[in-house]
């Protein structure tokens, strides 16, 4: 932190003012902590809401299947399908950021590859 002091006059009389400048480096990745606050609610929210829609859309397709109506709405089922997809990605992926996981290997690269750079979802 920085401190400077500028004199000012003012009907004749000196008044010492002090202004104080924080030096923050750019590009340093440094967050405060609201937005790191923010981020993991976002990242919780995020884990519930897959969670939510891949139970809810697996739902509707065993309930298709078990009627025996996925080949009658074919485009109602696919398109269930592909929902499907992308919430289970979505909680995997969000799970997998908030678990802080070690990415060492072969496992850890194809880990961070498929989940965390965030490619299929």
């Amino acid at each position: 932190m920085m401190t400077i002091e500028k004199g000012s006059t003012f009907d004749g009389s000196t008044e010492l003012t002090t202004t104080h400048i924080t030096n923050q480096p750019n590009g340093s990745g440094m967050t405060s902590s609201s937005s790191r606050d923010a981020s993991f609610y976002f990242q919780c929210v995020a884990v519930i809401v897959g969670f939510i829609g891949a139970a809810a859309n697996g739902l509707v397709l065993y309930a298709l299947v078990a009627s025996k109506q996925h080949k009658k709405h074919a485009l109602i089922f696919n398109q269930n399908v592909l929902d499907f997809a992308s919430c289970l990605f979505m909680f995997l992926s969000y799970s997998a950021k908030l678990g802080n996981i070690h990415l060492n290997g072969s496992r850890g690269y194809w880990l961070c590859l498929m989940l965390l750079s965030e490619g299929p979802s």
